[in-house]
């Protein structure tokens, strides 16, 4: 299991065991914004009360506090770029990057560029929502980019094979419409791909401890996949960029994300064409995350030929598209429909989770759920 995390639109995680050491002070992550709390209430974002000017702690006068209960109590840890807030307009919850445009130039550009028309209506895009840019007073390189409040795609776990299958559909799909728009985006490990957690979560989560309700009264209720489709993202474009039509195949000098396994990368300052990188990034992700369960080892063919060491050998996007498309009309129902068994189960568990999931199963069936849970509509923020 996961510990406690925040999840951002940035692909920050900040885990719950790195939080500032003294909860009634704020940490100097924490300054930044509390500084700039009265400008974006004004812009019409509104932080949480730990970060207003006149903040005290509620627990102040309290003998043995349960600090864990208590909202105001909950930090950002020790990362500045990220903080939540909420849009006053509505009450929708939000996230907020900052970030410099001399250190990540390109990042807003592109960010917009997805999230302008004709391609943010466009059902194969998968990149983050952008709902604002606010440019920061008297800091020349400095803008904050709204987004949705988005949630690490894969918790609560995934279920089924059918709703893993949606996923990697999903997945390839944004990517494959990413190089058609001519845009690496050099970055496509596990952190930057992200859900829209709404049909999930009913009452939502707190945004920094995420199992919990907003007010950390209890555990946050969470649906199925199945029961309710999600829609995944594709977050983070800081070191993303957009080539022209007539450089199909452009060469970068090596540049690290998350994921720093890429054979290309090792032991080399060669420029390489980053979009062959993007198809690894994805099969690494998919080997990493999805192969340690019993139930899709369907994928591993097409994996390893993702992962190929010489980036020449792998599919182009398009490709893989194809290949998983022939994969997933091979599955048959009852595969799909069928439980996701972690290799490290324990056997009460293996009897207490089947049980549950044949008694889900009859239920999906009788009120005709689709095997593979693909959203009706794809979400609006702005």
């Amino acid at each position: 299991m996961l510990p406690d995390t925040q999840t951002t639109s940035s692909g920050t995680s900040v885990s719950e065991t790195h939080i500032t050491h003294t909860r009634d002070q704020l940490g100097l992550a924490e300054v930044y914004w509390r500084d700039r709390q009265v400008w974006l209430e004004a812009q019409g974002y509104m932080l949480r009360p730990r970060y207003h000017p006149n903040w005290v702690p509620s627990w102040k006068d309290k003998s043995n506090p349960d600090l864990f209960r208590i909202e105001d109590s909950r930090t950002l840890g020790k990362g500045d770029r990220v903080i939540d807030a909420t849009r006053i307009s509505d009450g929708q919850m939000v996230m907020l990057k900052r970030i410099s445009t001399q250190a990540h130039p390109f990042e807003v550009e592109i960010t917009k560029y997805f999230s302008t028309e004709p391609l943010s209506s466009h059902p194969r895009n998968h990149s983050v929502p952008l709902i604002d840019v606010l440019r920061v007073p008297d800091e020349d390189d400095t803008v904050i980019l709204v987004m949705p409040l988005l949630h690490r795609y894969e918790t609560p776990r995934f279920l089924t094979v059918g709703e893993c299958v949606e996923f990697f559909r999903q997945i390839f799909e944004g990517l494959q419409f990413m190089h058609q728009c001519h845009v690496a985006h050099r970055d496509c490990m596990n952190l930057n791909i992200m859900m829209d957690p709404k049909p999930l979560f009913p009452d939502m989560y707190h945004p920094i401890s995420v199992r919990m309700k907003k007010d950390l009264s209890g555990t946050a209720k969470h649906y199925t996949r199945t029961a309710h489709p999600v829609k995944y993202y594709f977050i983070d474009f800081g070191i993303s960029r957009k080539y022209s039509p007539d450089n199909p195949h452009p060469l970068e000098p090596p540049i690290r994300g998350g994921d720093k396994t890429v054979p290309e990368f090792q032991r080399s300052h060669q420029p390489r064409d980053p979009f062959p990188t993007d198809i690894y990034y994805l099969g690494n992700l998919i080997r990493e995350d999805f192969l340690e369960t019993i139930g899709v080892e369907f994928m591993a063919p097409l994996v390893a030929d993702m992962m190929q060491a010489d980036p020449s050998k792998r599919p182009t996007i398009d490709e893989v598209v194809q290949r998983f498309e022939d994969i997933r009309r091979s599955l048959r129902w009852w595969k799909l429909r069928s439980r996701l068994i972690e290799k490290r189960e324990l056997g009460y568990l293996i009897t207490f989770r089947s049980v549950k999931h044949y008694i889900r199963t009859v239920a999906y069936v009788l009120t005709l759920k689709s095997a593979v849970p693909t959203p009706r509509t794809w979400p609006s923020y702005i």
